[in-house]
This record gives structure tokens, C-alpha cells and sequence, in this order.
């Protein structure tokens, strides 16, 4: 049996419960009218209406109850009537359950948000599902604060990184993310596909439980959940890995290596020794000016924190790079300088095979690689302070230069090579 006492003619507010009611498209029709679900939103002073579908003749339908015409019996009417019924009896049991969601996560129900329920359900339309639809409202929060807090570009891609893996992790195991099924068995399942399926190491899957977390706060926080069992989730410790760094007869010969036959190859180079020279990341000295450049510094604000304004003096290699090029250094993407100056450390034969542990799991695995092959943009700012710490200079003078707040973080850069490690051995026991 159908029940339903909803023909009020002026709705109540959303933050009350929220009343609806049915109406005919046409009722003054001699002909079938479809029967539209009406609901207001007086928090934007709006009517909701959308069309069930369903048919019916004006003469059959119920103007004081908003329904079909009672008919008992066995007749093909009377089926029918009990029919649509049944169907509006989806749209009424539909809106009220998406009116308590809203509620449970306090949010707020708009007109667009129930259309698109509203066309997820009965038009089968394909919308984002809520936990991918509130992570990219998270990403676009983060990428626009303008509190001073927005987030960089590269970890804005580490985020949405994160947000392919899971969707990835949701299709590989088929279940249905949803920031109230996210619990420690979920997690397990997660951590188990990044380290068996996806072979992540130990320092991968730590950062992006990490950025998974960070998430999952800021959902907490917005009241988006009230499942707060993540915060229970372990991270795996880092495991530090065997990462390179140049010393500075190796930074000098790549310098003085002639790539005049190739430009490319000759900018890639100018780029990664200018990191090399000052330790600045490299979404900072690829974005150099003229108007960073004042008297022997290059003072620039430091793009991860946003906030910290770095210093550094230039010398003589890294003032001559940016002379060459008039103080606009050449523009490229990290993704392809990553990939060019594995060309240039090829070209200059670093070939040597270079031993890497990395942890996936708890099991240890050594890998060999060529040199060349380990090089990135990142070895620069790594080499910059393995070159620094070995000369001497104290931390918190490279930490002016490099933007570094963390010892535990700025420490971890450093990477004494095995002369370094037979020179200050020999040095001590002389």
C-alpha cells in the first residue's frame, strides 16, 4: 500500500525535513499528462521539478492527495494506477534517503546536487561516485587557497597520483570506494595492492598513504564522513634508499663537456648544473628572471612553502649559466627533464654499475642500474648539499640556501660517496 501526506503547498526550508509532492505537467489536459516530483529549496528560493516519466490522464488522478485515483480491483486500470504508484514510490523513498545523507555529513542539498542524484538513479546517467567527486573538490581547495597555503604544481600531480592509484586499486579488486568504507581491512587491501601488484617500494607507499591521509583528514574535517578509523592507519616506515649525488670534479666535467652539436642536450645540461650550483628545487630555477637577480643573489620566494623567501649568492658557474642565457633560463617540464638528462650523463659515459636497495614489502631487493640511468632533476639539489657538507660548510647556512626548516628532511640529502667515505676515514687516522 502506498502512503504518502506531502500536498502541502508551501514546502519547508531545508534544515527541516524536507517535504515534496507530485504534480501534473498538464492538468487541464483531456489527454495523458506526465506527473512531475516537485520539492522547493528555500534556501535558494527554487522549485525542483523533474519528470518522472509516468503518464497519466487528468480525470485519473487524485488533485487533493497528488496521486492516482484509488481504483480497487482486478481491472487493467486499477493495475496500472498501482503501477505508477509503485514508480513514484521510487522518487519519494530516493529523495529522502540522498535529504538524510546530506544531513548525516552536514552538508548542504542544492537543486543541482539532486538533479544529479536524481539522474544518477532514475536516468542511469554515469557521475563521478562521491568519494572521487569530494577528492577532486579536495585537490581544487588545495590548488586554490588563497590564504598563502595553495599547494605546489608537483604536488598537486602527487595528489591526483594518488587518486589514479585508487581508482586503479578499486577496479583491480572490485569494490566500491566510499569515505565510510574506508576502514583498516580496506587499507590492508590497499597497501597489499600497492606493494604486490603496483611493486611499489617501502618510501612510495609511505608518501602516498601520506597524501591518502592528508585527504581523508580534510574530508573528516569538512564533516564529508564521520568514519575517523583512518587515523589509526600505520604508515611503513621509510627505508632510506641508496640515492646518488655528484661530487664537484663530476658537476665540472659535465660543465665543461662540449655540447655545442646539441642544443638540447647543452640546455639540459646548463639547467641541471645550475641546480647543482645553488640547491634551489627545480620548479624554482627553471622559472628564473632578471627580476630575481639583485647584486650577487638570487632571491626568490621558495615554491613548496610559499612563505620563505631564500637567498642565495650566485657564483662564479652559476652567474656565468645565467649570463649566457640573459638571465632567462631555458623553460622545459620536469617530466622531460628527466627524461634529457639521463641523455646527457649517457653521452658522457657514466655507465659504472650502481648498486640500489629498495625495500617492497619486508623483503629487500637489490637492483643494478647504470648511472646514468639514476640521474634526475632531483640529483642536483642532492649533489648541491653532499658538496656543500663535504667542504665543510655548517647546515643551517645550506639550509638558508636550500629553504630546508627540517634537519631530520635536509639530512637525508645527503649522500657521501664511497671517496668521500675513504677521505675522511684516512683523514682522521692519518
Amino acid at each position: 500500500m502506498f502512503f504518502i501526506c506531502l500536498n502541502i503547498e508551501v514546502l519547508a526550508p531545508i534544515l527541516a525535513p524536507m517535504n515534496f509532492t507530485f504534480k501534473l505537467k498538464e492538468p487541464k489536459s483531456d489527454k495523458e499528462s506526465l506527473i512531475y516530483f516537485r520539492t522547493y529549496f528555500d534556501n535558494e528560493k527554487k522549485n525542483f521539478i523533474y519528470s518522472t516519466g509516468e503518464k497519466i490522464l487528468p480525470a485519473e488522478w487524485d488533485f487533493k492527495n497528488r496521486l492516482p485515483n484509488d481504483l480497487n480491483g482486478r481491472t487493467k486500470r486499477a493495475e496500472n494506477h498501482r503501477s505508477i504508484k509503485k514508480q513514484l514510490d521510487r522518487y519519494s523513498n530516493h529523495f529522502t534517503e540522498i535529504v538524510n545523507r546530506y544531513k548525516n555529513i552536514n552538508e548542504e542539498l542544492t537543486v543541482d546536487k539532486i538533479r544529479q542524484r536524481f539522474d544518477e538513479e532514475f536516468k542511469k546517467t554515469k557521475v563521478k561516485d562521491d568519494f572521487f567527486r569530494i577528492y577532486d573538490e579536495f585537490i581544487e581547495e588545495k590548488e586554490n587557497d588563497y590564504t598563502g597555503n595553495s599547494i605546489s604544481k608537483s604536488t598537486k600531480n602527487r595528489y591526483e597520483y594518488n587518486k589514479k592509484l585508487l581508482e586503479d586499486f578499486q577496479d583491480n579488486n572490485k569494490i566500491k570506494l566510499s569515505l565510510g568504507n574506508f576502514d583498516e581491512k580496506v587499507y590492508n587491501k590497499f597497501l597489499k595492492y600497492c606493494i604486490e601488484t603496483k611493486d611499489h617500494s617501502a618510501n612510495t607507499v609511505h608518501r602516498n598513504v601520506g597524501l591518502l591521509k592528508t585527504f581523508l583528514y580534510w574530508a573528516l574535517n569538512k564533516k564529508y564522513t564521520y568514519n575517523n578509523s583512518f587515523i589509526n592507519f600505520k604508515k611503513p616506515p621509510k627505508f632510506r634508499t641508496d640515492e646518488i649525488a655528484l661530487n664537484m670534479e663530476q658537476v665540472e666535467a659535465i660543465y665543461n663537456h662540449d655540447f655545442s652539436k646539441n642544443k638540447k642536450l647543452e640546455k639540459v645540461r646548463d639547467l641541471f648544473v645550475f641546480g647543482c650550483t645553488t640547491g634551489m628545487r627545480f620548479g624554482n630555477y627553471s622559472s628564473i628572471s632578471k627580476n630575481d637577480i639583485q647584486g650577487d643573489f638570487i632571491r626568490v620566494i621558495d615554491l613548496k612553502s610559499k612563505s620563505k623567501n631564500l637567498s642565495i649568492p650566485l657564483n662564479k658557474i652559476s652567474k656565468s649559466i645565467l649570463e649566457k642565457y640573459e638571465y632567462k633560463l631555458p623553460s622545459i617540464t620536469n617530466q622531460k627533464m628527466n627524461e634529457y638528462i639521463k641523455e646527457v650523463f649517457k653521452e658522457l659515459e657514466f655507465t659504472d654499475e650502481i648498486k640500489k636497495t629498495m625495500k617492497y614489502g619486508d623483503e629487500l631487493v637489490e637492483k643494478e642500474t647504470e648511472f646514468w640511468k639514476r640521474i634526475s632533476s632531483h640529483t642536483a639539489r642532492r649533489s648541491f648539499i653532499t658538496i656543500m657538507k663535504n667542504n665543510r660548510v655548517p647546515d643551517k647556512v645550506i639550509m638558508s640556501y636550500t629553504g630546508h626548516t627540517s634537519l631530520e628532511v635536509f639530512n637525508a640529502y645527503y649522500r657521501p660517496s664511497e671517496e668521500d667515505k675513504v677521505n675522511y676515514m684516512n683523514e682522521v687516522f692519518k
